[in-house]
């Protein structure tokens, strides 16, 4: 097959850690051609949805990891499949991308997750979709709401709907101290709207990754837990990831969320969970494959490629029916 990955700059991979790089890794193992593009080598030209992509082979160096084969422009649906990589921030640049995608969809292309499924479940929001795994929470830009709420739960966390790495994200305990200045802050003086959550003490044991693929869980999360001092477990905020087996609550959230969220197109999904709360639903570019395949031997990247190509033949198998 031809698998194409729409991603970041391939120069900025850390290959010891990249996810995408260890899907492209898995790929090129079953002898798969692999590509890569960027956003910005999409275009649209009458009617027809393309892409300047990279023919790229791995060369096993660490650093130096792949070479360019070729580069070409090809429609996007004379692809097998294209994996949607890029990492937020989900502005509408990322957005137009989505629609770009979503009109190769309809002249054949396989996108895996789905553009429109990407755009319709926010990663913030889409937990109030399954309040019965959330904690008190509240979405709003009106500051008496906001003051309102931290005044009934005394400790709470407050951020930003689009953020990434745990950027933005602030505690606020029961002396109030700063509330005002971080609600202003955040939304912009009342112009853009927020999450604020009840504190989950359970954060000290780890902001738990679960990753599920095809609608199934991988049997370990990652639990990313805060170095001292800190409230955010991302590993881009100085956490440190610890590979677990899921518990019951952990597997009775993902074997409920995982076949709904499937059945819309999101093949991949990485659901955040600190203690028993769900607290995000991960659909843009859910990382931690190569941190649990480290530590527990499970090959995550092995267990998506697998999914990759069920999809891919069933749209096939799908084409001919029709």
């Amino acid at each position: 097959m031809k698998i194409a990955f729409l991603a970041d700059p391939l120069a900025g991979f850390k290959t010891y850690k990249d996810s995408t790089f260890a899907m492209m890794r898995e790929a090129a193992k079953r002898g798969h051609a692999v590509y890569a593009f960027e956003q910005k080598d999409m275009a649209l030209e009458e009617g027809i949805v393309t892409a300047r992509v990279k023919h790229i082979e791995l060369t096993g160096d660490e650093h130096d990891w792949y070479k360019v084969v070729s580069t070409e422009e090809v429609r996007l649906s004379t692809l097998d499949a294209i994996i949607e990589r890029k990492d937020p921030p989900f502005d509408m640049e990322y957005v137009y991308g989505t629609y770009l995608l979503e009109l190769a969809e309809k002249q054949g292309a396989c996108v895996f997750n789905k553009p429109s499924a990407i755009r319709d479940n926010n990663e913030k929001l889409a937990i109030a979709q399954f309040s019965e795994f959330t904690s008190p929470t509240l979405v709003t830009s009106d500051e008496a709401r906001l003051r309102a709420f931290h005044a009934k739960h005394q400790d709470v966390i407050f951020k930003p709907l689009d953020g990434m790495g745990g950027t933005g994200i602030f505690r606020v305990k029961a002396d109030g101290l700063n509330l005002g200045a971080i609600i202003e802050t955040l939304s912009e003086n009342g112009a853009q709207t927020i999450m604020a959550q009840r504190f989950i003490a359970d954060i000290v044991k780890g902001d738990k990754r679960i990753l599920v693929i095809g609608g199934k869980p991988v049997p370990f999360s990652l639990a990313r837990i805060p170095q001292a001092g800190e409230v955010r477990g991302n590993l881009a905020a100085g956490g440190t990831g610890v590979a677990q087996p899921l518990t019951a609550r952990d597997l009775e959230i993902a074997e409920k969320l995982g076949p709904i969220l499937a059945a819309r197109g999101l093949m991949l999904v990485g659901l955040d969970v600190i203690g028993d709360y769900l607290t995000e639903v991960n659909v843009t570019s859910p990382t931690c494959f190569q941190e649990i395949m480290q530590q527990t031997g499970f090959d995550v990247a092995a267990m998506f490629v697998d999914a990759v190509e069920h999809g891919v033949a069933q749209a096939q198998q799908h084409q001919k029916v029709k």
